[in-house]
């Protein structure tokens, strides 16, 4: 059996997702962004480790938390699987682009391949995709959209960064 549960944020309403033992997702944005809840899928809150990660978020976005604590269980190919764990790597208020991590993993050409993997980051937010931004310093891509990638970065206060209104339209913040 899957779990799920919402968390309202300032980025808009988050989905939480998990096995029973581990956060297996967190998604933003319009529902066809997320996993289709069928049978195999309860709404329950309370089911581990999602009251620790709902209480995490909130600290998060309040301003006190700047590192996560949560047994996560990431599904993809290895290589995804090194890059979400090298994003766990940028602290809280800084950036890395795609070429740095790339280098991180051995790999300097593989940056595109990078951006690939990060855009499929099952756990939003907590591994920090938001952190990954162009060699040039641009945002660039975001599952969540980059109002969302802005805010984020602006939030963990990195200079340069100025706060943006999150404008969504309903559907989005759901």
């Amino acid at each position: 059996m899957n779990y799920y549960c919402y968390v309202e944020s300032p980025i808009g309403r988050l989905t939480l997702t998990s096995d029973g033992t581990a956060l297996t997702g967190l998604y933003m944005g319009t529902p066809s962004k997320r996993p289709n809840f069928g049978r195999e899928w309860a709404q329950n809150g309370t089911v581990t480790p999602l009251p620790a990660a709902v209480r995490q978020l909130q600290e998060y976005f309040a301003g006190t938390r700047r590192k996560f604590d949560l047994p996560l269980r990431m599904r993809g190919t290895d290589f995804q699987q090194r890059v979400w764990r090298e994003l766990t790597a940028i602290p809280y208020g800084e950036t890395w682009s795609y070429g740095q991590l790339a280098k991180r993993l051995g790999n300097p050409n593989a940056s595109r391949a990078v951006g690939l993997a990060n855009g499929r980051n099952p756990i939003a937010v907590i591994v920090p995709c938001h952190r990954v931004i162009g060699a040039d310093g641009s945002l660039t891509g975001f599952g969540g959209g980059l109002p969302r990638k802005q805010w984020l970065l602006t939030h963990e206060g990195l200079p340069g960064t100025r706060p943006l209104a999150l404008a969504m339209s309903p559907e989005a913040a759901a």
